[in-house]
């Protein structure tokens, strides 16, 4: 247990809900694992999106050491991070109805390719009309979102449905609505979020699960190794000539 500091009671929530998906999540996240290790194994492609913070845990699992090369992002100029100027655009972007169907008509993305989609909240248009228009697509979503979200606020797109609905499997991530996990008396304000820690470790979870799903069944999973151990530049020039067709981050 902490000392009883923010930094310890921050440690303490953290470690928490990390636990709290360990065990409770642990049967979508190899739902989710198979998933993408079937469509490496029918030559599919990966692809995850995430907006605003959402896209640190989508980028994280991206050109990775010890991920699977073949995840790319799928970005939407303007929404993957915050360096758009200013940065409440993105906000703004998130709420625009027939922006994701713009993007996936512009993508790489086709019948038999996975896409993972993160969205804390999971009620802006753009992630609900993403995975809605993915699936139409015939593409396999897998969707990262907090369930109370669903459960304690409306949807924002036209249809009032929320991500979690439009999805092959879902992640519940488990983060109060506000995404604040401190208070103090002397602070009007809830602090320290913890929506980045959980949402990368789930999906590193399903990375790692998808990895050894395709050992299991005799494929060599492709792996990226860092470049800044001895042969790690040649090993991943091997997994970029042998994957060329399904890799985008390097065009």
């Amino acid at each position: 247990m902490s000392d009883g500091t923010p930094a310890g009671r921050f440690f303490d929530a953290a470690i928490g809900l990390l636990q709290r998906v360990r065990d409770e999540e642990a049967g979508s996240i190899s739902a989710a694992g198979t998933l993408l290790a079937d469509t490496v194994a029918a030559g599919g492609r990966l692809f995850a999106f995430g907006a605003g913070h959402s896209s640190l845990a989508a980028q994280d699992i991206v050109y990775r050491a010890g991920g699977l090369a073949l995840m790319n992002l799928l970005t939407v100029p303007g929404v993957v991070g915050v360096d758009v100027m200013p940065a409440t655009l993105g906000s703004a972007l998130e709420r625009v109805d027939g922006l994701a169907t713009a993007v996936l008509d512009s993508s790489p993305l086709r019948s038999g390719d996975a896409l993972v989609i993160i969205s804390l909240s999971g009620r802006n248009a753009l992630p609900v009309e993403m995975a809605a228009e993915a699936r139409a697509l015939g593409v396999k979503v897998i969707g990262v979102t907090s369930l109370a979200y669903a459960r304690e606020t409306t949807s924002r797109h036209a249809s009032g449905t929320y991500l979690k609905d439009h999805c092959d499997v879902v992640l519940d991530s488990k983060i109060a609505v506000g995404d604040a996990e401190l208070t103090l008396d002397t602070v009007p304000a809830p602090f320290a979020p913890a929506s980045t820690v959980v949402t990368a470790a789930l999906l590193q979870a399903v990375m790692a699960t998808a990895a050894a799903t395709l050992v299991d069944r005799g494929i060599e999973p492709p792996l990226l190794r860092s470049g800044n151990v001895d042969g790690g530049h040649e090993w991943n020039g091997r997994i970029f000539d042998e994957y060329a067709d399904r890799i985008f981050y390097r065009r």
